[in-house]
């Protein structure tokens, strides 16, 4: 059985190789964007659904002039939004567009900004949601800073995929490429405050199953990507 390195070093063989392909195929030039449109996160995701609504009572924190610079270059929307339910209690959900991720949105994954504003990731895992007849990939996060932790659960799409990792990511990325597509995608994190992170990621699953029962067909494959990807 490969060992961890070694599976490692084929990985980057395999990506010095597509990369090498699609140096030869030429530089990617038809966004994927401009195909099927760019999505509008506020009409896409539901303010009211099921039990949940939009915490019109929570203040939106907006980010610091530099980092809302850093955002609107590489992103085309992000859009945050506090959830709460009958039982009192609250979901964060931030989701990030970019039309273009050929350079990908890895150094903006949680288990790398959260650190970066003074979180410890204690937990960092493969997870997945349940999606009607599917399972959704996720990654989920333990996060903690001083007394507040965090439990989180993020997944990331290029194109119609689901991701869970850089080098899926990447991988993605490549795929479209060598059609010529440049792919978009999403980063989608859902989060609560939660000293209990099996609880927490229990509830932010319920959630992301309700949300996705109240999503048109449409807006589902592209937040949740395509059955089978």
């Amino acid at each position: 059985m490969m060992n961890a390195p070694r599976w490692r070093a084929l990985l980057v063989a395999l990506l010095m190789l597509a990369s090498a392909g699609a140096a030869v195929l030429g530089r990617p030039t038809k966004h994927m964007a401009d195909q099927v449109g760019m999505p509008d996160l506020e009409a896409m995701f539901p303010r009211a659904f099921g039990t949940w609504r939009v915490d019109t009572s929570m203040p939106v924190i907006l980010p610091s002039p530099d980092v809302q610079a850093l955002l609107d270059k590489i992103y085309n929307q992000v859009l945050s939004r506090t959830y709460v339910n009958a039982e009192g209690q609250r979901i964060m959900l931030s989701v990030a567009y970019g039309g273009d991720q050929s350079d990908g949105t890895s150094a903006h994954r949680p288990e790398v900004c959260y650190p970066a504003q003074g979180f410890a990731i204690t937990v960092n895992r493969m997870g997945s949601v349940p999606l009607g007849q599917r399972q959704l990939p996720v990654r989920q996060l333990m996060s903690q800073l001083g007394p507040r932790k965090e439990p989180i659960t993020y997944w990331v799409t290029v194109g119609g995929e689901v991701v869970t990792t850089g080098i899926g990511q990447k991988l993605a990325q490549m795929r479209y490429g060598v059609r010529g597509i440049i792919a978009d995608g999403m980063l989608v994190r859902v989060s609560s405050i939660d000293n209990d992170m099996a609880g927490g990621h229990r509830l932010q699953a319920l959630f992301i199953s309700d949300l996705v029962s109240h999503m048109d067909a449409a807006s589902a494959a592209r937040v949740f990507g395509r059955a089978g990807s």
